[in-house]
Order: C-alpha cells, then structure tokens, then sequence
C-alpha cells in the first residue's frame, strides 16, 4: 500500500493545480513528498503560469522540458538545491535553455551546472536580465563567459557572492566544503534518489492493485 503521507501530497497538488488554472505564480518548497509524474500532471493544469520557484525539490530534467512546454507564458523560474558541489551535471540548465525561451528571471541556487550549461541558458533564454548563480560552483565566469554576463545580465549574482539575503538559508544551506554527509536534512543527493525510487515502485504497484480491483 502507498505510504499515505505521499498520497496525500499527491492528491492536494493535482486537486490544488485543477481547481486554480488561472494561477499565475506558484512555489513550493521542500515537497519532497512530490513525485516527478504528480508535478508534471499539476503543471499541465496551470498553463498561465508565469512564474514557478521551487526550494529544495528533487527533479529531474525531463520535469522542468515538461514544466516549460506546459507553461509557454512562463517568465521566472527558479530552482533552487542543495547538493554538493562535487556533482558536475549540465542536464538541467540544458532542459532549461531548450524549453524555457521566455525566462527573464531566473534562479539556479546551489545547481551543478558548468560553463557549457551557462552557456546554453544564455543562447537559449534571450530575454533574461536576472540571473542568480549563487553556490554553482562549477562555473567559471572569466574570460569571454563572464564579459558575456556582464554585458547582457542587469542583474546578475555571482557564485561566491553573499547569501545574507536568501530567504531560506537559515534552513538547509550548506558551505563551500560541505560533502553530502553535511546536509542538514540529514539526505544526500543518493538518499532522495533512492526515496523516489521507492516512492514511484510503490505508487506503480498501488496502481496495478487498483485497474486489477476494477476488473474483478
């Protein structure tokens, strides 16, 4: 049987998402509890959606392709993570250039992306004027890159710059030499991999008992 605290959550988002298709800003923060498949089906639901920040939610790159094709109006997003700055990925600032052409603000607090994802935002995104890279220490911004942001971001927040102002730091931020066994949430990278694993075995197995139910 699914764990119910995940069925809840599953259900107020998707009950939430259908009854509020004319929300324009939404953000979530820490619904770990939220699968890939339930955030893509309530995103569906809100296509005048121009802004989206999500705080510590584990997702991968394929949510944020169907984030962006569902949500054309789409102005601001943000992602924001915790993970160890040891991760090297690029695949989310990839499904971000690909599919968000509207952004103008974005946020990417803590991402693992390098210079080759920056890059394929700015191509990507032309319209951006705010662009937040605090704690995305794969970036290097010298050089022709860092002459390119400055030329073309107004407001533009550097990896090692402060982050006094960051609503949420008192709550799961991690230092500049935190490995993943620092995280305050007591999770690493591995651990929420595995929990949604998990999470979609057993959501995948309620569903079978339940279209088995319907034919008896």
């Amino acid at each position: 049987m699914t764990d119910p605290l995940y069925r809840i959550t599953f259900i107020k988002i998707i009950f939430i998402s259908y009854w509020s298709s004319q929300l324009k800003r939404l953000q979530l923060v820490n619904c770990y509890g939220i699968s890939y498949d339930c955030l893509i089906e309530a995103i569906k639901n809100l296509p005048l959606l121009e802004e989206l920040h999500l705080y510590y939610i584990y997702i991968i790159p394929e949510t944020i392709a169907s984030i962006g094709r569902s949500c054309p109006l789409l102005k601001s997003f943000t992602l924001n993570s915790h993970r160890s700055k040891h991760v090297v990925c690029d695949l989310e600032a990839l499904a971000i250039a690909e599919n968000m052409p509207g952004l103008v603000h974005l946020q990417l607090f803590g991402n693992t992306m390098t210079n080759e994802g920056l890059n394929a935002i700015l191509e990507g995104c032309p319209n951006l004027e705010s662009l937040d890279l605090r704690r995305c220490f794969n970036v290097l911004l010298c050089g022709d890159l860092g002459k390119l942001c400055s030329e073309r971001i107004k407001d533009l927040k550097l990896p090692h710059d402060s982050i006094d102002d960051y609503k949420f730091r008192d709550t799961e931020i991690i230092s500049d030499e935190a490995s993943d066994d620092d995280y305050v949430s007591g999770f690493s990278d591995m651990d929420m991999v595995s929990d949604y694993e998990d999470y979609l075995s057993r959501e995948a197995t309620d569903f079978e008992h339940q279209q088995a139910e319907k034919e008896m």
